[in-house]
């Protein structure tokens, strides 16, 4: 686990699934996940994704239910 750093550089990540998660800059990407384009500190990236991740439902779940 990392320690809460505002100072540090995190990039917002996505899985196959259509979840977001941050991850930081420096670090290599685990296998899975990749980037989506949005960088910076810790708190605009959790923004990022408050904004755009919608329906917290993976993807696979979403699609059996037709939605």
């Amino acid at each position: 686990m990392f320690e809460d750093d505002d100072d540090r550089e995190y990039t917002v990540v996505i899985n196959h699934e259509e979840q977001y998660s941050i991850w930081p800059t420096r670090r290599v990407i685990p296998d899975g996940w990749s980037e989506v384009g949005k960088s910076g500190l810790k708190a605009d990236c959790l923004a990022y994704i408050e904004e755009v991740w919608t329906d917290m439902r993976p993807r696979s779940l979403r699609e059996r239910m037709g939605g």
